[in-house]
């Protein structure tokens, strides 16, 4: 049995809105296994986006814990949180969000500047990883350049750039095409099988659904077991 990698207790947001608090999510307890492709289902303004952004350190909860490898990320600082992001987790976002003036490569290669890995070695690791991708022939090629579902395959290799254990997806395949999204989802079993990635997804994509092996519906801030 897979150890659990992200475990949630009581975990609470609520957003001011002038006088009006908002309550995004409402006591979630939640435990995601190692090794799994969980999709997040819901309604718009559920709180999907919301939760992932707390566990991947984007966001800070009201109250509540989150524990991923057995931290509570949490108690972390500003600075320990920035590398909590840098090298445990990987985001990969609806819109890409690649840097239009940078190449295939530069995109794979920024989160491993980041880290200060060596120009040489990063070459070589994006490189590789392009060729995850099945993009080593787009390298030097920027993203206008590029079609949707090559521009999100380039995303996953920047995603998979500093090896993090868990890869975080909010509504991926939402600007793709059904062929592409198809692609797109072949790719994450590969790697979840390959290197035992943990996949966290947010989607409304019946052809991701499909492919999930655990998937967690949310409404009204509260998170539910569907299959």
């Amino acid at each position: 049995m897979s150890k659990v990698i992200v475990r949630t207790v009581g975990l609470t947001k609520i957003y001011k809105r002038g006088r009006i608090n908002v309550t995004a999510l409402n006591n979630v307890d939640l435990q995601i296994s190692a090794k799994e492709i969980v999709c997040i289902m819901g309604p718009s303004g559920s709180g999907k986006t919301t939760l992932l952004n707390l566990i991947g350190g984007l966001d800070k909860p009201t109250h509540g814990k989150i524990f991923v490898d057995g931290i509570d990320i949490t108690t972390l600082n500003d600075k320990e949180l920035a590398d909590y992001r840098l090298r445990k987790i990987g985001f990969i976002f609806q819109f890409y969000n690649l840097i239009p003036t940078l190449t295939a490569m530069e995109n794979v290669e920024v989160p491993l500047a980041l880290a200060k890995v060596p120009k040489d070695e990063r070459r070589i690791r994006a490189l590789n990883l392009l060729k995850t991708v099945g993009l080593e022939g787009r390298a030097d090629h920027k993203p206008d350049e590029m079609s949707g579902g090559e521009q999100q395959r380039v995303a996953i290799a920047r995603a998979l750039a500093n090896n993090p254990s868990i890869i975080l997806a909010d509504e991926p395949t939402g600007d793709l095409d059904s062929k592409s999204a198809i692609t797109f989802m072949k790719l994450v079993k590969e790697l979840n099988a390959r290197e035992g990635r943990t996949f966290i997804i947010v989607t409304h994509d019946p052809l991701v659904v499909e492919q999930c092996s655990k998937l967690y519906t949310i409404r009204d801030g509260r998170v539910e077991v569907a299959s």
